[in-house]
């Protein structure tokens, strides 16, 4: 390996971070820290999650931004809902937990694996070089 890539990949590894396998898992609140610590983790999740409401209904989509307040009313998590362009709210209060449906679109890939291909592709000669994402079908 060359030097290049290999100063580059050492710059771009996180010691001690591993990220969590969420997908399939569904996440039960028993208390207001367990319904935060699952909402925070469905936030970062790259994926589709089913919201499940206190009302019995439930909410496929994918959550891009979430509003924290002092109290479960007074924060919500905003989605796209599966199959719908318009953005959603959901209050907290109104959430009795989550499951990760969707695909986590980052599962086995990283950061450092696409700028090794980059960089393998580059230092060969390549120019116009295209890496492009996986589908997701």
């Amino acid at each position: 390996m060359s030097d290049t890539l290999q100063n580059v990949e050492d710059l771009e590894i996180v010691p001690g971070f591993e990220h969590e396998n969420l997908q399939g898992r569904v996440w039960q609140a028993a208390s207001e820290e367990e319904l935060r610590e699952g909402l925070e983790k469905a936030f970062d999740y790259r994926g589709d999650v089913t919201i499940h409401r206190k009302d019995g209904t439930t909410v496929e989509g994918y959550i891009f931004d979430r509003r924290i307040g002092g109290t479960l009313a007074d924060s919500c998590i905003r989605l796209f809902p599966k199959g719908n362009p318009a953005k959603i709210s959901v209050p907290y209060s109104e959430i009795t937990g989550l499951a990760f449906t969707g695909r986590d679109t980052a599962a086995g890939k990283s950061w450092e694996a696409w700028l090794k291909k980059y960089w393998e592709k580059k230092l060969a000669g390549e120019s116009n070089i295209e890496l492009k994402p996986e589908s997701l079908e």
